[in-house]
C-alpha cells in the first residue's frame, strides 16, 4: 500500500474517489470544504439539507461523476461532533473510509484533510487507522471472494512545506500499524494452528527478518533456571513449553540509561486446567497469549524505530491443559525468585508464568518493566470492552505510559494499588497464594505480580475486556484488537 502527500488541488486529482468529511450539525461550512461544496455546485450542502447526511460518525454518502472534480466519485463522510473529533477518531474515521471503499472495490483515493491538527499527527493517525482497517479474521474460509487490498492513497491538504516531516509520519504509522496486524494475525490463530513450537517459530522468523537478537528456553533450560511457578502451568500438556527471549540493542548508544523489560503473556490455549472452565466460549481462550503476541508486535516494531534505550521482551509460552500430571489445587511450586506460591485455583495460571518471566529479565538487568496479559475476567466486569486496566507500583513511570496512551488514542483506566489488597493473596502455607477470591480480583491479581516486581518500575496491563472484539465495527473487524501495542511502542520510544 502507498501513501502519498500531493501538492495538486482536490479539483485535479485523478482518483476513483475524492474523500471528504463533514461534523454533526454544520450549519456553515468553511475552508477547503466550502470551495469542494462551491465547485460540486453546492453538493455536500443538499446533502445537509436534504439529511441525507446529518454527520454522525461512519455514515456516508457519494456520487459519481461528480460536477467540477476529476476524481470519478466523491464520498462525504461523517466524522462526528466537532468538538470531540481529535487523533483517535480521525484514525477510526480512516479506518471507516478504507473499509467502505474496499468494500466497493475502489483501489485508490485521496483524503482531504480538514482539520486543526499537527498536519505529521494527522498523517500517522489515517496511515494507522487505513492499515489496520485491512485486518479481518476469515482467514480460514475456503469461499471467500478475494478482498483487494487499497493500492494507493493521497493526502491533499496538508502543509507542503512539512513534507519531510509528514513522510517521516507516514512511515512511522505504516510500521506501528503493520507490527499491530502482526499481533493480530498471530492472536487470530487457533491453538492446534499456534502452539508454544510454533509461536516460538513465528518470532524466530520475524526475529531475523528484523535483525532483533533471539533466544528459545527449553524445559531442560527453564529447569536449570528454577522457574517451577511457569512449569507447574506446563505440567498437564503434552505440548513442550518455550521461552522466548526477544533483545533490542540500540545503534551507538555504549552504555544505555535504561532497560526496558516487556513481559507478554502467552497461553496458547487455556481450559484453566484441573479447575476447568465452563465450556461456552472456551474457544476463545485462543487468545490468552494475546499478550505474548503484542510483546512480539512491540519488538518487530522497534526493530525498525531504533529508539535509543534498550529492550528485552520476555515471551513466556505454554498451553494449560487438564492431564494426569497437570499441576493441582493446593498444590504449591517454588518460583525462580524463590518465593513459595499456593496454587488455589489453576485457571489462575497466568501469574504463575508471568512471575518467573518478570524475574528472569530482572536478572538480564531490565531497570523499568511493563507486562501485558489478559489476565482476569474481572477486569471486564469493572472497565468493560471500553479501557484497559493499568497498574503499577512507580507513578512516575506509571505517568509517562499514560501520557502516551492518550497520545496513541488507546484508553488506559489506572486502578488502585493499595497495601490492604496485598493482604488477600496471603497464604497460611507459603509465601503468598495465586488467587484472593473475587474480590478486586484484576487488583490483586496485579498485587500478586508486584511482588516479582519488587522496586523496580513496573507497569501491569490487563486486557482481557478490550482484546477481542466481538462485533466488528464500522473501523475494523471483529476479534482481536492488539490494544496496547501502540501505547508500549511510544512509551519505548520517548525513553532516553
Amino acid at each position: 500500500m502507498k501513501f502519498d502527500l500531493t501538492p495538486k488541488k482536490f479539483s485535479e486529482l485523478q482518483v476513483e474517489a475524492l474523500v471528504v468529511y463533514v461534523f454533526e450539525k454544520e450549519t456553515e461550512l468553511k475552508g477547503t470544504i466550502r470551495d469542494v461544496d462551491r465547485v460540486t455546485g453546492g453538493l455536500i450542502t443538499s446533502l445537509l439539507s436534504t439529511k441525507e447526511l446529518t454527520g454522525k460518525p461512519f455514515e456516508y454518502a457519494y456520487a459519481r461523476n461528480p460536477e467540477g472534480l476529476q476524481a470519478k466519485r466523491i464520498f462525504v463522510f461523517g466524522a462526528g461532533k466537532k468538538e470531540t473529533f481529535d487523533l483517535g477518531q480521525l484514525r477510526k474515521l480512516a479506518g471507516a473510509i478504507a473499509r467502505t471503499l474496499r468494500s466497493k472495490s475502489i483501489l485508490n483515493f485521496a483524503l482531504l484533510k480538514r482539520s486543526a491538527f499537527d498536519s505529521a499527527g494527522a498523517a500517522q493517525a489515517v496511515v494507522e487507522g487505513i492499515i489496520l482497517a485491512h485486518f479481518d479474521i476469515d482467514r480460514y474460509k475456503t469461499d471467500n471472494e478475494p478482498k483487494n487490498p487499497i493500492q494507493t492513497v493521497l493526502l491533499a491538504g496538508g502543509d507542503q512545506a512539512r513534507k519531510p516531516a509528514i513522510l517521516q509520519a507516514i512511515e512511522r504509522g505504516r510500521i506501528v500499524a503493520e507490527a499491530q496486524n502482526f499481533a493480530r494475525e498471530l492472536i487470530n490463530e487457533p491453538s492446534n494452528k499456534l502452539t508454544p513450537t510454533h509461536l516460538a517459530e513465528r518470532a524466530s522468523v520475524m526475529a531475523r527478518e528484523f535483525d532483533l537478537r533471539i533466544e528459545i528456553l527449553e524445559r531442560e533450560d527453564m529447569e536449570k533456571l528454577g522457574m517451577g511457578a511457569l512449569l507447574s502451568v506446563a505440567r498437564g500438556s503434552e505440548e513442550p513449553p518455550k521461552l522466548i527471549v526477544l533483545t533490542y540493542d540500540p545503534q551507538g548508544v555504549e552504555h544505555p540509561s535504561k532497560t526496558i523489560g516487556l513481559v507478554g503473556k502467552g497461553i496458547t490455549f487455556d481450559t484453566g486446567g484441573i479447575s476447568l472452565k465452563p465450556p461456552e466460549g472456551m474457544e476463545k481462550m485462543k487468545y490468552d497469549m494475546s499478550g505474548a503476541a503484542s510483546m512480539i508486535a512491540v519488538m518487530r516494531a522497534l526493530a525498525l524505530l531504533k529508539p535509543k534505550v534498550k529492550v528485552i521482551a520476555m515471551v513466556p509460552t505454554t498451553e494449560n491443559m487438564p492431564g494426569g500430571r497437570a499441576q493441582k489445587p493446593g498444590d504449591v511450586q517454588t518460583s525462580m525468585s524463590g518465593k513459595t506460591i499456593e496454587v488455589i485455583n489453576t485457571d489462575a495460571e497466568g501469574r504463575l508464568v508471568l512471575s518467573d518471566a518478570i524475574a528472569y529479565v530482572k536478572k538480564l538487568g531490565a531497570t523499568h518493566l511493563i507486562d501485558m496479559a489478559t489476565l482476569t475476567g474481572a477486569v471486564s466486569i469493572a472497565l468493560g470492552d471500553v479501557r484497559v486496566g493499568v497498574m503499577g507500583n512507580h507513578q512516575k513511570w506509571m505517568n509517562a505510559f499514560l501520557r502516551a496512551a492518550e497520545e496513541c488514542g488507546e484508553k488506559m483506566w489506572q486502578l488502585p494499588m493499595d497495601e490492604e489488597y496485598g493482604d488477600l493473596i496471603k497464604s497460611k502455607i507459603a509465601d503468598l497464594k495465586n488467587t484472593g477470591g473475587r474480590y478486586a480480583s484484576t487488583i490483586t491479581a496485579a498485587k500478586f505480580l508486584e511482588v516479582f516486581a519488587g522496586d523496580t518500575p513496573w507497569i501491569h496491563l490487563d486486557i482481557a475486556g478490550t482484546e477481542w472484539l466481538e462485533e466488528a465495527k464500522p473501523y475494523c473487524s471483529e476479534g482481536p484488537t492488539g490494544i496496547g501495542i501502540r501505547s508500549v511502542i511510544q512509551t519505548v520510544c520517548t525513553q532516553r
